[in-house]
């Protein structure tokens, strides 16, 4: 008889839920747990590397070999007319049965880059925890092996194609669980949420253009909540982006000034499911990605903020 395939454990885990944003049921057909819970069963028994379990009734938790494992099964779905919200990715850690220390997921990671970019790549994988193992040349370019916990793996491919202007050529595996390296860096600023519902002026975004960068262009629908850029500091902040210029017939010269809007940073999936953090979500329809605050109203991201202290 030949052995058995011994099949690698999932890593990542995601929660799926139903979409509560207000914008709910506008652009999907199908919406309901029901639907959700009986798609996410089904890909299970496709998919011997995915474990789905119900974590209450709106709500499941996906396990997988990655992010980009579980984003293609989102985008599956999307494309199948679901309605979406899912949660930052979490590694899965393990205890060591005899000492009872905390285990996580180490991979190995292969990059693929030009010379010159290989110090950034470098300097971006230590910053993430991670140890090289080998270095080789290939003409122009270098191919460079590390350990990296798979922490230090989420958000890590897009920081890589941006230092390499696009030209790196990312792989990682799962080797074994090792114990933990120590805290990693996730985003060091804070975004900025909007105020109200409506569609975004761009007499708003011209005035607010100083305070960060907007992942939303002039005339998109937004609603209170929503995650509308990325504020220049580390904290927060709520924007009213439906304010219109105030139009009457009095006109003087030099009152009024050309608009410049800078053109607006669009998020892939993969790119949204990295960038969010614990108390933010990414909302998923067959017409649109969007990043959302957890709690949609002010009082109740406080509410949130407060608990999440306690505990």
């Amino acid at each position: 008889a030949l052995p058995n395939i011994k099949l690698d454990e999932p890593t990542i885990s995601m929660i799926f839920r139903v979409n509560d944003s207000p914008f709910f049921g506008r652009e999907g057909k199908l919406v309901s747990s029901r639907h959700i819970r009986t798609r996410l069963y089904t890909e299970m028994e496709r998919d011997v590397a995915m474990a789905v379990e119900d974590v209450d009734g709106d709500s499941f938790r996906v396990s997988g070999r990655g992010v980009l494992h579980l984003s293609v099964l989102i985008e599956s779905m999307r494309r199948e007319g679901f309605e979406i919200s899912v949660s930052k990715p979490q590694v899965i850690f393990h205890l060591d049965e005899e000492t009872g220390e905390k285990l996580e997921p180490i991979e190995e990671l292969t990059v693929d880059v030009p010379d010159a970019a290989a110090g950034k790549v470098i300097e971006l994988v230590g910053v993430r925890r991670g140890e090289m193992m080998s270095m080789e040349p290939h003409g122009s370019r270098q191919t460079i092996c590390f350990e990296v916990p798979t922490r230090g793996l989420i958000g890590l491919r897009s920081k890589i194609m941006t230092a390499t202007a696009g030209e790196g050529v990312v792989a990682h595996q799962f080797i074994r669980y090792a114990p933990m390296k120590g805290n990693i860096p996730h985003r060091a600023n804070g975004v900025l949420v909007s105020m109200g519902q409506g569609n975004t002026e761009a007499f708003a975004l011209d005035a607010l253009q100083q305070r960060g960068i907007f992942f939303v262009a002039a005339g998109t629908q937004c609603y209170e909540g929503m995650i509308l850029g990325e504020h220049c500091t580390d904290s927060d902040l709520t924007v009213n982006v439906q304010k219109a210029k105030q139009l009457t017939n009095v006109r003087s010269s030099g009152t009024d000034r050309a608009m410049k809007v800078a053109p607006a940073v669009k998020k892939s999936l993969e790119d949204a499911l990295e960038y969010i953090d614990d108390d933010e979500l990414v909302e998923i329809t067959p017409e649109n990605i969007r990043l959302r605050k957890r709690g949609l109203t002010e009082n109740a991201r406080k509410k949130m903020k407060r608990a999440m202290q306690n505990n």
